[in-house]
């Protein structure tokens, strides 16, 4: 796994982790990284000093490890929650948002998955959407 410093068009400052350098490059090139402030996806990587095996590891001045660690067993447990409760749709998010917010379709919660164009459309029109937290990396994939 990689970490990266990211930073958004408006200046939102955040991390992602990726499985290599070439799944940011493909994420993002698809319009898959967004600020989870404004959900713009106009996100790039920021320097970095890289982290080295043997080094003293430090906090992130921002927050200390038991609120990290906080904060990513709550968003764990939000996906989990929308994995259990709410109706899978696959690429077909977009149009079953719309449908749902125009009255046409069951009100339920859905999950899936929209493309950037989608995404900003369904905003601009008023359909009430989030972006839903990563899914934590497989402990089998980290070093």
């Amino acid at each position: 796994m990689i970490r990266y410093a990211l930073i958004c068009e408006h200046a939102h400052e955040f991390e992602g982790w990726f499985g290599s350098s070439a799944d940011f490059d493909d994420q993002s090139a698809r319009g898959l990284v967004a600020c989870p402030v404004c959900d713009t996806t106009a996100v790039g990587k920021q320097i970095m000093a890289p982290s080295v095996a043997g080094t003293k590891k430090t906090a992130s001045p921002d927050l200390s490890p038991q609120m990290r660690s906080m904060v990513m067993e709550a968003m764990g447990k939000v996906r989990a929650h929308v994995e259990e409760n709410f109706d899978y749709v696959g690429d077909a998010f977009a149009g079953e948002a719309r449908a749902i917010h125009e009255g046409r379709s069951e009100d339920r919660g859905i999950y899936g998955e929209a493309s950037p164009a989608e995404i900003k459309a369904l905003k601009a029109d008023g359909v009430p959407i989030a972006p839903l937290p990563p899914a934590a990396p497989k402990k089998s994939d980290v070093n």
